[in-house]
């Protein structure tokens, strides 16, 4: 759908440059989604994996976020392989509810209540990252926390529509439970995608 040189905006990596590879095609169908225009696959030209690979290492950050839509849709194997040869960090963020394929550094998995995500695939996860939406979300996060290995970092993310109403429930919440970290997308408080 689209590629753009940025900087990460959320979750562990926040902060770090990163090239992201937005693919197109989603059908879990999230109600706030924030890049509805990424769910119809048919509606994004094709891009050949070598296409992708020059495009991500024409600059000097190497870590690359596969992204969407929702990536596992996808075999990502062939594209993950040509970017860790070309020294490349493979990043993903996935809701989970597909097989994880590929070669992945770090591997960020954002639940949604629409489509649920995989029990093989949270234990993979180095990151959870769950949006908090409403007062219910803080459960919905200790049953998918519980799924994810030891090592998994945990993330409250407010939904940027409703932050101001959920993030003073999220720093009680973090301050109560200090296994989970606070998530914000500072991106979108430095105006830039």
């Amino acid at each position: 759908m689209e590629q753009f040189y940025t900087i990460q905006g959320e979750g562990y990596n926040t902060g770090r440059a990163a090239y992201f590879l937005r693919l197109g095609g989603c059908d879990v169908g999230c109600v706030w989604c924030d890049v509805k225009e990424s769910w119809d696959a048919d509606k994004h030209p094709r891009v050949a994996i070598a296409d992708m690979v020059a495009a991500a290492t024409a600059h000097a950050g190497r870590n690359v976020v596969i992204t969407g839509g929702e990536p596992l849709m996808y075999e990502l194997g062939p594209l993950t392989q040509a970017l860790h040869a070309a020294g490349c960090q493979n990043w993903i963020e996935t809701s989970g509810a597909y097989p994880l394929s590929g070669e992945w550094d770090w591997i960020c998995v954002s639940p949604k209540k629409f489509k649920a995500p995989l029990p093989e695939t949270l234990r993979e996860a180095h990151e959870l990252k769950i949006i908090v939406f409403n007062k219910s979300d803080f459960a919905w996060a200790e049953e998918h926390a519980a799924q994810v290995g030891p090592d998994c970092r945990l993330y409250l993310q407010p939904e940027w529509s409703k932050a101001s109403q959920m993030m003073p429930l999220i720093v009680d919440y973090v301050k109560d439970n200090p296994r989970w970290q606070v998530s914000l997308q500072t991106h979108k408080f430095l105006d830039i995608p």
